[in-house]
């Protein structure tokens, strides 16, 4: 099981024979977490930059979410 992801933002560039490609910055690590009381699983998104903040926490939607 994978610990953690790369996160990574997609940045587009023009190469040196004039084609368009993408590549991919970091930004970030995603974890997996276990809450201690419940061993329910949660992810943790750390930033390598200062934002408004510098951490996301991720849940799994709830029961009482809609669903799309």
């Amino acid at each position: 099981m994978t610990s953690h992801y790369v996160a990574t933002v997609p940045v587009k560039f023009t190469d040196n024979d004039g084609q368009e490609r993408t590549r991919f910055q970091r930004v970030g690590a995603m974890f997996r977490n276990t809450r201690n009381g419940d061993g329910s699983e949660f992810f943790s998104l750390k930033l390598d930059f200062p934002v408004a903040v510098s951490e996301l926490v991720m849940f799994p939607p709830s029961s009482k979410e809609p669903h799309d």
